[in-house]
């Protein structure tokens, strides 16, 4: 487990289901068609995704899953990344994302590929990845709605 700006990274485990749900809740921008997609994912036994949380003690106040992307050279999917409302600016999710990077540097990642919505709602998001290092690669019209196109960012990981 790592430790680092009081928030402490561990794995979550099936006890941890209703926290997850909490905390994709407690965000305000997701629906419950998407808090059902995150809760299939962590439900999923396939070994497809992998999942850190962060706690502040032993409370799980954030989550990132991601995964191999199928049929590619090294490169991975950053699926989810949340934290809980309550503890938004607290650096929680930049050390999510940093120990992210980490494990896929070990792996020799090349690529991490992470969509989010054009929303207004959602700039604070796209600011997250924008000054962590994410560049906007591509963008999908309409396509969650009409209005709501999916933006597409991808970050190079050294070799």
């Amino acid at each position: 487990m790592t430790v680092a700006l009081g928030v402490r990274l561990g794995p979550v485990s099936p006890v941890h289901r209703g926290d997850l749900a909490s905390v994709i809740r407690s965000t305000g921008v997701f629906n419950e068609d998407e808090v059902g997609v995150a809760l299939e994912l962590f439900d999923d036994s396939s070994g497809d995704y992998e999942f850190i949380g962060a706690f502040d003690g032993d409370r799980l106040i954030g989550y990132a899953c991601f995964g191999p992307t199928p049929a590619t050279d090294r490169t991975y999917d950053l699926y989810w990344i949340a934290v809980h409302r309550d503890a938004q600016r607290s650096g929680a999710g930049s050390v999510l994302i940093s120990e992210v990077e980490h494990r896929l540097h070990a792996r020799r990642a090349r690529l991490v590929v992470v969509e989010t919505s054009s929303r207004a709602d959602y700039e604070p998001t796209r600011a997250f990845y924008r000054k962590r290092g994410y560049r906007q690669s591509a963008t999908v019209p309409h396509y969650y709605s009409h209005g709501d196109h999916r933006v597409i960012y991808t970050k190079s990981l050294p070799p």
